[in-house]
């Protein structure tokens, strides 16, 4: 035997079973400590998951926040935002197209 092993071995013969007995209790009420925190950890996963499913539900039904009666429906928003891309992507071909005649011309 190594001396560490020796001095150890040392060591656990000098513990009286009492203590022994003590610290396994201290052990074993740290596990069911540990296993308690567990399963409150899970529930509040599990819960915070749910709110935020709410969450999401409640902001597209519009109920986070008061609504305000002179904003626009979202349709037309959605109609503006369509003319808008549409617009882009035509002035950016226009634009592509005038560059293409351009290189051409050169």
């Amino acid at each position: 035997m190594r001396a560490a092993e020796t001095s150890l071995t040392a060591h656990m013969n000098q513990i009286t079973p009492p203590v022994l007995t003590e610290a396994l209790r201290r052990v074993e009420s740290l596990f069911g400590l540990a296993d308690q925190i567990e399963a409150r950890h899970a529930k509040a996963k599990a819960h915070v998951e749910k709110l935020t499913q709410s969450i999401l539900a409640k902001a597209f039904r519009g109920e986070l926040v008061p609504q305000d009666p002179n904003d626009e429906p979202a349709s037309a928003l959605l109609e503006r935002i369509k003319q808008n891309d549409s617009t882009k992507k035509s002035s950016n071909r226009n634009a592509r197209r005038a560059d293409s005649r351009d290189s051409l011309v050169k």
